[in-house]
């Protein structure tokens, strides 16, 4: 688990002579800027991370005036805990930039957006073999990266805004009522400046995300639209590129990922919420140090309003770990970790027959992960959240083991509700989950059946005139318990032929 949730720690040591040291990535930001090891780019660093040292640095006098307006700007700002309107402008300057591979961001020709429609819907196909959940795919998308950032700036909305909104709220909350009045401006600016930090750092990694992802579930979140499953032609290429793997079969193993993907989010009703959920439940434990921030107000110097970011990207409010927070990680990480699981172990399925290299595209897409995909990125930066590659394996196994003892319907009805998925517990052992002994709940749902629909009154007829049939009153009689306290017709010690007297879900035959 990372211990600087929001990217809040202290820089790392420069080297004292060589090129590497003073080095900004190709994107335009410094140690602090997105990237494979940072996504989100919440870390300390010059230039494109530090929008001061970016306005400021080698300046032209003739700048200065644009300049203060950008800072007026940024201290303005009234709006949520993110100024999204520069995310979005810094996402989109981001992608045109290109990747550290030279790759240019294009728009999506016709015969891209039919391969990509053609492979998504041969994917849909191949899936109705192997899981019981229906489509969830109401139309197809071809994407640009620039376009999976404008469609998925709002997921991202949800996803962030609860973490900032509380980071910074915590820096109000925490001092002492008679500080209060005379820092209100102060914590007004903070706040102003944070949302302005907040968004130009999210939008620096936004834009290094849209260079990576191949459809709009890779972080194992829905961010596009609901029921519209995309690819990124440009990435999907990308992705197969060094692979000696046909790009058609690139193309479908893919598509197959994606469509699984909207079928769980679409037919799982509750999962969605679940999942953010669990980001709401961190960012409600996130605690700010009062003597920090103490500090910090009696020492800051409002002609120097570059002294606040820094203050920010050195650990001055860095959240502390809470027993909240922990458990809300956990519940993340295993949902996620069961939704990775469910994807690898359908997609698999519906694949190695169909796919002369689905072994190795698996493999591939579990190295990607093993090594920080996109996913791995995203939620180790914004929470502190480390994705085991181990427990990725674990509930693909799971998945895979519930099939062969339950079938399809079985292992897929596991989804109606969060109470009866596998727990963390159950990862540890997947074949203890599998083969436990099942509940058989049908006597009880009898019950509460006939408690729901009140007392059965017998109706009128033949045999209220006829009085008690001879079957009847025998049958009572047997059912008298004997000596021993036990009915007559109880058996001894066995049931009938194929009962299920254990509960274990198997006749008595087969033991």
């Amino acid at each position: 688990m990372s211990d600087t949730p929001f990217g809040f720690g202290l820089p790392p040591e420069e080297p004292d002579d060589g090129d590497h040291g003073k080095k900004k990535d190709p994107t335009g930001g410094g140690q602090g800027s997105g990237g494979p090891a940072n996504p989100l780019g919440f870390g300390p660093g010059a230039g494109g991370d530090n929008p001061f040292a970016a306005m400021f640095g080698s300046m032209n006098p003739n700048d200065l005036g644009a300049a203060f307006q950008q800072l007026g700007q940024m201290l303005s700002y009234e709006g949520g805990p993110v100024n999204w309107d520069m995310a979005k402008q810094i996402a989109r300057q981001t992608v045109s930039q290109g990747n550290t591979d030279g790759t240019k961001d294009a728009s999506v020709g016709p015969s891209e957006r039919a391969s990509v429609d053609e492979a998504l819907r041969l994917a849909d196909l191949w899936l109705d073999g192997v899981t019981s959940l229906p489509s969830g795919s109401v139309s197809t998308v071809a994407w640009s990266r620039a376009e999976w950032v404008e469609a998925s700036l709002p997921a991202w909305q949800k996803l962030v805004d609860p973490v900032a909104e509380r980071v910074g709220l915590a820096m109000g909350d925490v001092l002492p009522e008679e500080m209060q009045a005379m820092a209100g401006p102060l914590i007004g600016m903070m706040r102003s400046m944070g949302g302005a930090m907040f968004g130009q750092q999210i939008g620096q990694a936004v834009g290094v995300l849209a260079g990576e992802v191949v459809g709009s579930t890779d972080i194992g979140l829905p961010l596009g639209p609901a029921g519209k499953a995309a690819l990124l032609p440009l990435n999907v290429e990308r992705f197969g590129k060094d692979l000696s793997v046909p790009q058609d079969e690139v193309r479908l193993y893919l598509a197959l990922r994606e469509a699984a993907h909207q079928r769980l989010f679409a037919h799982v009703p509750w999962l969605r919420s679940h999942l953010f959920g669990a980001v709401e439940g961190y960012a409600r434990g996130i605690k700010v140090d009062t003597s920090k921030l103490e500090d910090v107000v009696g020492q800051f110097d409002p002609s120097q309003p570059e002294q606040l970011q820094e203050a920010l990207q050195q650990g001055m409010f860095q959240p502390e770990d809470t027993p909240e927070q922990k458990a809300a990680l956990a519940r993340l990480e295993t949902a996620l970790a069961l939704v990775e699981g469910w994807v690898d172990a359908v997609v698999h399925e519906a694949a190695k027959s169909r796919l002369t290299s689905a072994d190795a595209l698996r493999e591939t897409m579990r190295r990607r992960r093993a090594s920080g995909g996109p996913a791995e990125q995203t939620f180790a930066t914004l929470i502190g959240l480390q994705l085991r590659p181990r427990r990725l394996r674990d509930a693909s196994r799971l998945w895979a083991s519930l099939t062969d003892a339950r079938g399809l319907d079985g292992r897929d009805a596991l989804w109606e509700h969060p109470d009866m998925l596998p727990t963390a517990h159950d990862l540890d052992d997947p074949d203890g989950f599998v083969h436990h002994e099942q509940l058989d709940f049908s006597e009880l749902d009898k019950m509460l059946g006939e408690a729901a629909n009140g007392p059965q009154k017998p109706t009128a007829g033949a045999d209220d005139e006829d009085g008690p049939s001879p079957d009847t009153a025998e049958g009572k009689a047997d059912s008298a318990p004997d000596a021993e306290g036990k009915p007559d017709s109880a058996p001894d010690g066995e049931g009938k032929d194929g009962d299920d007297t254990h509960g274990d879900g198997k006749d008595d035959t087969e033991k």
